[in-house]
């Protein structure tokens, strides 16, 4: 199992790689990392200039030697190249997995919507910094080699997808926001004000038809209001889902943390990675 690394956002530093490298090679036997030098370029807050950040992704994805590309961390960058990669994907590109979340759900949108590779909300190299960040790796190592441990375990009977809330929000207008309709859609969100995810779930309503159910994810360091909101998190999502119709069907084990579970895109299977995950609905 050969995984290509990338960083379609922000830049990640040796601490990052060495950590991740020593873990892969302690305890995933047969799993070989393959970092793209992209990861260390540095241009103003991206991982080098959009045409870089874009042609390593473009390079790993068509790599046909590549199994599995695992996007490094988050940040911002991914919206102003996710046109140019997803036109210049071929065939190879779509006989792979492909993991992340936080800014990387950009890219995760646009490929399922074009029915690209076996998608995954799930946790990133870079994770290994936070508390418990070796186990959140180790799940993702798990889940790209094949394994069922790590993945959400919630099972509805419908479909799945999972996002950053914002970045669903600014998926909406565009090619790249993949048809939902019939699917369970598992949210959540960092360092927001609730205004402003108030503001992300209206678009997020108005712009996913059909939805089967939300489930909430953590809503985590949401920074306090002046005046207060007058709703927290959860009732928040839950008056978006009265308004739209859309049924509430609890909590999701996801967010940016440790504890982030791995939620592949598609129906919930035994192995998530090897099934059909193209768009259904």
């Amino acid at each position: 199992m050969r995984i290509g690394i990338v960083a379609p956002s922000c830049r990640i530093d040796d601490a990052i790689h060495d950590r991740v490298t020593a873990l892969a090679a302690r305890d995933h036997a047969g799993v070989e990392l393959v970092w793209h030098p992209q990861c260390w370029l540095s241009h103003g807050h991206f991982a080098g200039p959009d045409a870089a950040r874009a042609a390593a992704l473009i390079e790993v994805a068509n790599d046909p030697a590549i199994d599995a590309v695992w996007f490094a961390r988050g940040g911002y960058g991914a919206v102003r190249i996710v046109d140019r990669v997803m036109d210049a994907l071929g065939p190879a590109a779509r006989d792979k997995s492909y993991l992340g979340y936080s800014d990387g759900g950009t890219l995760l949108g646009a490929l399922y919507a074009a029915g690209i590779g076996r998608v995954a909300h799930g946790p990133m190299p870079a994770d290994i910094r936070r508390d418990g960040g070796e186990t959140a790796v180790g799940r993702a190592l798990d889940w790209l080699g094949g394994g069922t441990a790590g993945v959400e375990p919630t099972d509805d009977g419908h479909p799945r997808a999972a996002f950053n809330i914002c970045i669903l929000a600014h998926l909406a207008g565009t090619r790249h926001l993949p048809d939902l309709a019939g699917h369970v859609l598992m949210i959540e969100e960092v360092g927001e004000y609730l205004y402003r995810t108030d503001r992300d779930l209206a678009q997020i309503a108005a712009s996913l038809p059909g939805l089967a159910g939300i489930r909430l994810g953590r809503l985590s360091d949401v920074p306090e209001n002046d005046p207060d909101f007058g709703m927290d998190g959860p009732t928040l999502v839950r008056d978006w889902c009265a308004r739209s119709g859309i049924p509430f069907l609890g909590l999701a084990d996801i967010g940016h943390d440790a504890a982030n579970r791995i939620v592949p895109f598609g129906p919930f299977t035994a192995t998530p990675q090897f099934a059909a995950l193209a768009p259904t609905g």
